[in-house]
């Protein structure tokens, strides 16, 4: 028996149309729902509506998906710092004002990758690599931090590495609250972190 040429093509399994950033954003999104260790390949095959042989055909494994979500959120830390710690017209203080401004703009326009690298614990290779990139960049805007208090523009009756710590982890803590698309927009956001940040800090 032949077939029915008006009857089409078979019927394709999963929803087309997903490609790899597609499915990296929603494995993210599960991720952050249930947590990376709780979240099996079945899970994702189910969230995306796709079989776990369609997810293999855009990533290795789920560790993948989590390196690439990692990165997603270092990458975009890193530039933000390079960008404002190497800009050679700008004072220590206007430099840490613009990483602080970067930082904010990052969290909000990345905000389901960063809530992730904040989540991580160092359970395996990938997020001890991620953990290591993390205290880096402590470490470097620790040194912001206290290049702004030589300079004198900062007060110096406080610790720098616990200035940069409580400053941003007031920046990371946004990830719990702020909504991307409400009344607030990233850079009213940033406006005002930054001036209530800075205001406390100035020396007097």
């Amino acid at each position: 028996m032949t077939a029915d040429p008006t009857d089409g093509p078979p019927a394709r399994r999963g929803r087309p149309g997903y490609d790899a950033a597609t499915v990296l954003a929603r494995s993210v999104e599960l991720f952050n729902a249930q947590g990376y260790d709780a979240t099996s390949m079945s899970d994702l095959a189910a969230h995306l509506g796709l079989t776990k042989s369609a997810i293999y055909h855009h990533v290795d494994g789920k560790e993948s998906l989590l390196r690439a979500a990692l990165d997603d959120a270092l990458d975009a830390l890193e530039a933000a710092l390079l960008e404002a710690a190497t800009a050679d017209d700008l004072t220590a203080e206007e430099r840490l004002r613009a990483v602080v401004r970067r930082s904010v703009r990052v969290l909000v326009d990345h905000q389901p990758t960063v809530t992730l690298l904040l989540r991580v614990r160092g359970n395996s290779a990938v997020e001890q690599a991620a953990l290591a990139r993390r205290r880096d960049i402590d470490h470097r805007l620790t040194a912001l931090v206290a290049a702004a208090v030589a300079d004198g523009a900062l007060r110096d009756d406080l610790e720098p590495d616990l200035v940069s710590r409580l400053l941003f982890g007031t920046v990371n803590s946004l990830v719990e609250w702020y909504r991307p698309g409400g009344p607030v927009t990233g850079e009213v956001l940033a406006d005002t972190l930054t001036s209530l940040v800075f205001d406390g800090l100035a020396r007097r």
